[in-house]
């Protein structure tokens, strides 16, 4: 089955253009300002308008409070927020009562006692990113290019939709599905040629080799 793929971290308009013309079923842009990927709401609004129906905009967010979101979201038309900090079930379920839009939590994995909080946040999320745990003095909850071992996901499911991510490459994406019966992949810093500085054709290869 070909996977469903998602670019994170996009800010030029020619790898949003990559990632659509390649095929991507997701583009993500990051609202954290300590990222290298990190774009204003102007320039996530202008960068979308070339994004065609059917290819949908996220919005990644960490800890957000409201106003950070009603500000984004007056400018910006995007059709799922991305959650990717600490926020628990009930902040989860009470930014989709909020904001009216689906929600994608990201939950970090390192080890089997960290899987059960999939299930927790699946019951309030729509959808689930599998993510590798970033370490205890990251700076970034995400986007640092670590994998986890795979093979804890294989046999399992949850109540929503998931993607995988954490450490994702052309190289091993197709492994990574193989592996873990992944319907969706999600690559940032896999798809770089330095932090934040996407690469067109790593883009290209990483969604053919997702397919």
């Amino acid at each position: 089955m070909v996977a469903q793929v998602k670019i994170c971290g996009l800010s030029q308009p020619e790898h949003v253009a990559a990632a659509v013309d390649a095929g991507a079923r997701y583009v993500g842009f990051v609202f954290f300002p300590k990222s290298p990927r990190a774009v204003s709401a102007e320039r996530a609004r202008s960068l979308g308008q070339a994004v065609p129906p059917g290819v949908a905009q996220v919005g990644l967010f960490v800890n957000p409070d409201d106003a950070q979101l009603q500000d984004t979201l007056e400018i910006v038309p995007l059709d799922l927020i991305q959650l990717h900090g600490s926020e628990s079930p009930e902040r989860v379920a009470e930014i989709k009562a909020r904001t009216g839009l689906p929600v994608m939590k990201a939950v970090g994995i390192s080890d089997a006692a960290d899987l059960p909080a999939l299930t927790d946040y699946g019951l309030v999320a729509d959808m689930l990113l599998v993510d590798a745990k970033a370490p205890r003095d990251a700076v970034l909850p995400g986007g640092n290019g670590l994998a986890f071992d795979w093979r804890l996901l294989v046999g399992r499911t949850w109540l929503r939709p998931w993607l995988l991510a954490g450490g994702l490459t052309p190289d091993n994406v197709a492994e990574a599905i193989r592996l873990t019966g992944a319907r969706g992949v999600d690559v940032s810093s896999g798809v770089e040629s330095a932090p934040g500085v996407k690469d067109g054709t790593l883009i290209r290869n990483f969604i053919k080799a997702a397919g």
